[in-house]
């Protein structure tokens, strides 16, 4: 496993360990060979959204085919759910360097490099929860990259108060009945199973965050429902419906009523995964913009030498970079077994915020050619968009901010 050197002042180190760099160096050269022939390959059907999607929203064959191919060969090479313990086919990497890894593919820029690494169609710490048949049968199948799966809490009504949740489970002998509606849920079109969350006993019995139960159910037991198409997110998300959905007693992952508990055990590395993604896209931005504002002439000089250009990518720089400080810190405080709930609101809210800004600031600096269709700038201003909302709202972090800070 890849750890810091203790024995630098605080046992705290911001050199890339030598295990980790071979991981990064290895995953240039799985990007390279594996994942830009594939995009190669794809031609117009990945880089152009009217070719990639189906009239309904869904992403044509060859690219959900591409995704998976992606995801098994990086699961083969030790990559893809790497941070996952070894005893079930991960290998026990630190969140140090798990949080490098993300940011160092996420600097590669947008394309099907998102799918090298475990996102929320892979295996998270949540499904370590299984048992029994479980095991063989969900979650060492997803750390392969032989299924995918989905996180169903969002309901349509319901966003981030969740504990209100309105989809129910009710026991039936050896058998639960789930009934309700989700939404916004990501790889629900292509997930082999999806983990729900479902109320299976009232908060007025359990109290505002028990009585919340996760249950297995596999794709040919629920309904997919119309598709969610958000902006930066397209051909991803859907609707799913449970209408007296019967799954038995083994598919509980986890305790019955402890759900909800057993989720916000892994809430900071969610944050921290969506924080590495944001610095390692905006890096790859500031380059991008850098490049260009040497290499473009305006007025007989490159526009890179008027302060109204050079001032935005400096700042872009400088917010990166404290963003990484602030994930690397929070990976460490992970790896030493921290809760870290301040630390991992601070870096979701701030490194995200970074990303719109620096989004925003570059298209700025490519003019008129920011905003056409040739280049990956609206896509990143997108998901850059989608990514202060997800895993906890901008006004979800900065409440928990100020509730660790006394003052709410």
């Amino acid at each position: 496993m890849a750890t810091q050197d203790s024995t630098r002042p605080g046992g705290v180190s911001f050199e890339t360990d030598e295990e980790t760099r071979l991981i990064l160096d290895s995953l240039d050269e799985f990007i390279e060979q594996e994942v830009e022939p594939l995009e190669s390959e794809l031609g117009e059907t990945w880089s152009n959204p009217r070719l990639r999607h189906e009239d309904d929203g869904r992403l044509v064959g060859e690219v959900v085919d591409a995704m998976e191919t992606i995801r098994r060969k990086s699961a083969d090479a030790g990559f893809y759910a790497m941070n996952l313990p070894e005893d079930v086919g991960g290998e026990g990497v630190s969140n140090v360097t798990w949080y490098r890894a993300k940011k160092h593919v996420a600097s590669h820029g947008m394309g099907l490099t998102e799918f090298v690494l475990a996102g929320p169609e892979g295996p998270k710490p949540l499904l370590l929860q299984a048992e029994g048949e479980q095991v063989e049968e969900y979650l060492k199948p997803a750390i392969r990259g032989e299924k995918s799966t989905a996180f169903a809490q969002t309901e349509p009504g319901v966003g981030s108060d969740s504990p209100s949740m309105q989809t129910s489970a009710e026991r039936d002998g050896d058998e639960w009945i789930i009934n309700g509606q989700k939404q916004w849920i990501t790889n629900a079109p292509y997930a082999d199973f999806v983990q729900v969350f479902a109320r299976t006993t009232p908060q007025e019995d359990a109290g505002r965050y028990g009585g919340i139960t996760c249950f297995i159910v596999e794709d040919d037991e629920y309904e997919l429902g119309s598709m969610n198409n958000a902006v930066g997110m397209q051909g991803l998300q859907a609707e799913l419906v449970f209408d007296d959905v019967r799954v038995p007693e083994d598919r509980v992952l986890g305790q019955v009523d402890a759900a909800f508990y057993n989720a916000m055990d892994f809430l900071s590395l969610g944050r921290l995964e969506l924080g590495a993604e944001a610095i390692g896209y905006a890096e790859n931005l500031i380059e991008t913009g850098v490049e260009y504002a040497t290499d473009r002439e305006a007025f007989g000089r490159p526009i890179g030498k008027f302060q109204g250009i050079s001032h935005k990518l400096a700042k872009g720089r400088a917010k990166t970079y404290a963003a990484d400080a602030a994930g690397l810190k929070l990976a460490w405080q992970m790896d030493r077994g921290d809760q870290a709930i301040e630390e991992s609101s601070i870096l979701k809210w701030f490194a995200t915020n970074a990303f719109w800004e620096v989004a925003d600031d570059v298209v700025q600096v490519h003019g008129g050619n920011g905003l056409s269709e040739d280049n990956p700038f609206m896509d990143h201003l997108h998901v850059a968009r989608i990514l202060r909302i997800v895993e906890g709202t901008d006004e979800i972090q900065l409440n928990t901010i100020a509730k660790q800070l006394g003052v709410s």
